[in-house]
C-alpha cells in the first residue's frame, strides 16, 4: 500500500505498477468494515467494482482508469476530482475513487457495486460524521456478517436448516488454513467415489458406509460454495469443476448402486433404473436451463402465473414447501443415502424416479404456464442460445439449411415432439434388430432439422432442447434394454454419461457468456440426430453376442475423449468465465 498527496501523484503510481496487476484506489479518510472493502476490491469475477471511497481496477479495466485519472488533473489541477457536468454529486461521489467509478462508467467500462446490506463504507467529511460511521462498525460484527454471506441466499430446506448451520463454520476454518475451494470440491469428488465404490460392494455394510459418505460429500459440496463466498476465492478452475462434480458424482453413486445390486443378486436390471433415473434427471436440468435461457432477457416479461408465485413467495412455509417439492439436490441425495443404508438400490431407484418424476411434472407444469400466460418478445441472443442447446449436428443442419418449418408460434415444439415420439415408439416397439427403427431415426433427423430451421422465439419453443434430449437419450436406453446382449445398459450408461457432460458443458459456457461449444466439436460427435442415428444402426447391425455392447462402449469412449479434451482445454484458458453458481437449487 502506498500513499499518494495527489490525484496526479496517485496517476504517477498507478502507471508504474506492472500491467499484469490489479490496482485499488482508496480514499484516506475511509471509514467502514474490513469485509466491505474485502466485497469492494478483491472479488475477481469484475473487471472493476467500487465501494463508498473505495475503487478497484482489474488489468483489462487499468487503461480506462488511468486515462479518467488523468483526465481528472487536467481539467481542474492535481488534487481536484472532476464532477460529471451537469450533474450534482452524490455523498459517495464526492471523493477521487467515487468520481472515477462515474467516468468509467461513462466511457463505457461496467462498475460492480456489490451490496453492502449492514456493513459500513463512508468517507466522513466532518467530525461528527466520522463519530457516526465508527460508531455504526462498531455496532456490526463484520465477521458475522462475512458468515452468514458466505451461505446461498436461496438454498432448500435441508440444505438450510442440516447443512449449512455447520458448514459455514468449516468454510471459515478452511479458509483459516489456506484450502482453496477447488481443494475441497476435489475432497467431495473423492468422497462420494468412495461412496460409490462401498454401495458397489452390494453389502449392508457397505451401503451403510456408502450412505453416510454420501451425506458428508454433500457437506463438502456445500462447503466449497461457501469457502468461495468467505474468501471470494472464484476462479475459471472452480467454475468448471462445480459444475462438473456434482453431476459425476451423482452418476458415479447410482453406477456403484447397480453395481452393488448386481454383485448381491438383486438382478442386472438395475442398471436399467439407474440410467432411466440419470436420464430423467438430466431432462428435468435441462428443462430448467433452457426455460431459464429462454426468458432471462424477455422483454415485457409480464406472467400472472409469475405474480402468483411471488405472492406465494410472501408467505414463509410455501416458500419453503415448494423449494421441496422440485427436489433439490440437497433433498435429492439425502434421499438417496438414507434409503441407500435402510433398503435396497431397487428401493433407492424407485423412489428416486417417482420423486424426480413428481417434481418435474411440478416445475415443467409451472413453466408451461407462464409461457402461454405471459406477454413477452424473445430477443435474439435467447434464440441463439436455445439453438445452442438443441445441439443439432450436421444432418440436422442440413435439412435446416434446405427447408423451413412452416410459420406458427407452436410449430418447433410440435415438430420436436411428433420426431421424439416417432423415435422412441420405433425404438420400443418396432421389431428390434430391423431396419424400421433406422428409418425412424432418419425421420428423426429430418424433423428435427425443421423444428430449428428458424429463430426459436415461440411461447414454448424452449421445450425444443429438452425434447431433443429426452428423445437421444430414452433411445439409448430402450435399445440397449431390448438388445438383451450382457452388459449393454452399462455401455449405454456410459454413452449417456458423455453426452451429458456435453450438455452440461455446453449450459455453463452459455451462462459464463462465452457461447456454446465450437461447431467442430458438435460437428465431430454428430449432434444429438447423428448420435441417435448411429445407435439405432449398431442396433441393426450388431444384433447377436457381444457386438453392440462394445461399439456403444467404443462409442462412449470416443465422446468422452474429445467432449473432455475441449472442455478441459477451454476452461483452464484464459477466456473461460469466473462464474460461480449462485441460484441453481437443483
Amino acid at each position: 500500500m502506498t500513499a499518494a498527496a495527489d490525484a496526479s501523484e496517485a496517476a504517477e503510481l498507478l502507471a508504474a505498477v506492472p500491467a499484469s496487476r490489479r490496482v485499488a484506489l482508496v480514499d484516506p479518510r475511509f471509514v467502514g468494515h474490513v469485509h466491505a472493502l474485502r466485497l469492494g476490491l478483491t472479488d475477481p469475477r469484475f473487471p472493476a467494482a467500487s465501494i463508498p471511497g473505495a475503487l478497484t481496477a482489474q488489468p483489462e479495466a487499468r487503461p480506462a482508469l488511468l486515462r479518467a485519472l488523468r483526465r481528472a488533473v487536467a481539467a481542474v489541477g492535481a488534487g481536484s476530482p472532476v464532477a460529471p457536468l451537469g450533474a450534482e454529486p452524490v455523498s459517495e461521489e464526492r471523493t477521487v475513487p467515487g468520481r472515477l467509478a462515474v467516468a468509467l462508467d461513462a466511457e463505457g467500462t461496467a462498475v460492480q457495486r456489490p451490496e453492502l446490506g449492514s456493513l459500513t463504507a463512508a468517507v466522513p467529511g466532518t467530525s461528527d460524521e466520522r463519530g457516526a460511521a465508527e460508531a455504526a462498525v462498531a455496532a456490526v460484527d463484520d465477521e458475522a456478517v462475512r458468515l452468514r454471506s458466505a451461505v446461498k441466499a436461496h438454498d432448500g430446506f435441508f440444505t438450510t436448516f442440516f447443512i449449512s448451520p455447520y458448514s459455514r463454520y468449516i468454510a471459515r476454518w478452511c479458509a483459516r488454513r489456506g484450502l482453496t475451494p477447488n481443494q475441497v470440491t476435489t475432497a467431495s469428488l473423492i468422497t462420494a467415489l468412495i461412496a460409490a465404490g462401498s454401495a458397489a460392494t452390494g453389502t449392508r455394510g457397505g451401503y451403510i458406509a456408502a450412505g453416510a459418505l454420501l451425506l458428508f460429500s454433500f457437506v463438502l459440496d456445500c462447503t466449497d460454495g461457501q469457502l468461495a463466498r468467505y474468501s471470494l476465492q472464484y476462479s475459471t478452475m472452480g467454475a468448471w469443476l462445480d459444475a462438473t462434480f456434482d453431476r459425476a458424482k451423482e452418476y458415479a453413486y447410482y453406477a456403484g448402486l447397480a453395481l452393488g445390486a448386481a454383485q448381491g443378486g438383486d438382478g442386472d436390471d438395475v442398471w436399467v433404473l439407474a440410467l432411466g433415473a440419470m436420464v430423467l434427471q438430466a431432462c428435468r436440468h435441462v428443462v430448467d436451463f433452457s426455460f431459464n435461457e429462454a426468458n432471462h432477457d424477455a422483454v415485457s416479461n409480464t406472467s400472472p402465473t409469475a405474480a402468483l408465485s411471488d405472492k406465494l413467495d410472501s408467505v414463509g412455509w410455501t416458500v419453503w414447501l415448494r423449494r421441496m417439492i422440485v427436489l433439490p439436490i440437497g433433498e435429492r441425495w439425502a434421499m438417496i443415502a438414507v434409503l441407500t443404508a435402510v433398503t435396497t438400490p431397487r428401493i433407492v431407484f424407485y423412489a428416486l424416479l417417482i420423486g424426480c418424476a413428481l417434481a418435474a411434472c411440478y416445475t415443467t407444469a409451472g413453466r408451461l404456464l407462464r409461457s402461454l400466460t405471459r406477454k413477452a418478445r424473445r430477443t435474439d441472443r435467447a434464440a441463439v442460445a436455445l439453438a445452442d442447446l438443441a445441439d443439432s449436428g450436421p444432418l440436422a443442419q442440413g435439412v435446416a439449411g434446405l427447408l423451413r418449418r412452416p410459420g406458427g408460434g407452436f410449430t418447433a415444439p410440435l415438430l420436436a415432439f411428433a420426431g421424439a415420439l416417432v423415435m422412441v415408439a420405433a425404438a420400443l416397439f418396432a421389431p428390434y434388430g430391423g431396419w424400421l427403427t433406422v428409418g425412424a431415426a432418419v425421420v428423426y433427423a429430418v424433423v428435427s432439422g425443421l423444428a430449428v430451421s428458424r429463430p426459436l422465439k415461440g411461447a414454448l419453443d424452449w421445450l425444443v432442447p429438452p425434447v431433443f434430449r429426452a428423445a437421444e437419450y430414452c433411445t439409448v436406453l430402450v435399445l440397449a434394454a431390448r438388445s438383451d446382449v450382457p452388459h449393454a445398459v452399462p455401455a449405454a450408461f456410459g454413452l449417456v454419461s458423455a453426452v451429458a457432460y456435453h450438455h452440461y458443458d455446453t449450459v455453463y459456457r452459455i451462462r459464463g457468456g462465452t457461447g456454446a461449444p465450437p461447431q467442430w466439436l458438435v460437428r465431430t460427435i454428430g449432434g444429438h440426430e447423428g448420435r441417435t442415428l448411429v445407435v439405432a444402426v449398431l442396433a441393426a447391425v450388431l444384433t447377436h453376442g457381444s457386438g453392440f455392447t462394445t461399439a456403444l462402449t467404443a462409442l462412449a469412449a470416443a465422446v468422452a475423449l474429445v467432449v473432455l479434451v475441449e472442455s478441459i482445454r477451454f476452461w483452464v484458458s484464459s477466456s473461460a468465465p469466473a462464474v460461480h453458481d449462485e441460484g441453481e437449487l437443483a
